[in-house]
C-alpha cells in the first residue's frame, strides 16, 4: 500500500473511534434520566453504576455502528453519479 492509502486507513480508523466515543458518551448522557432504582436493590451502588457503564458500552456501540454505516452507504452513493 502506498502512503495516501495508509493515510485515509488511519483516518477512518481515528474517525470510527472518535464516533464510538461520542455516540457511548451520549449514551451515558442520555441514561442519566433513567431511574434505574426503580429496577435494581442498589442503583447507587458499585454493580448499578457497572451495569449504567455497561447500557451505555452497549447502546453507543450500536449506535455507532449505525452511523457509520450509514455514512459508508452515503459515500458508496457518489459513485452512482
Amino acid at each position: 500500500m502506498d502512503d495516501s492509502m495508509t493515510s485515509l486507513v488511519g483516518l477512518s480508523g481515528l474517525v470510527g473511534i472518535i464516533v464510538t466515543l461520542g455516540c457511548i458518551g451520549l449514551a451515558w448522557w442520555a441514561l442519566q434520566v433513567v431511574k434505574f432504582d426503580m429496577f435494581l436493590r442498589n442503583a447507587k451502588g458499585p454493580q448499578g453504576k457497572l451495569l449504567h457503564v455497561f447500557l451505555s458500552v452497549i447502546i453507543g456501540h450500536w449506535v455507532s455502528e449505525f452511523v457509520l454505516q450509514y455514512w459508508e452507504w452515503t459515500q458508496r452513493l457518489k459513485g452512482l453519479f
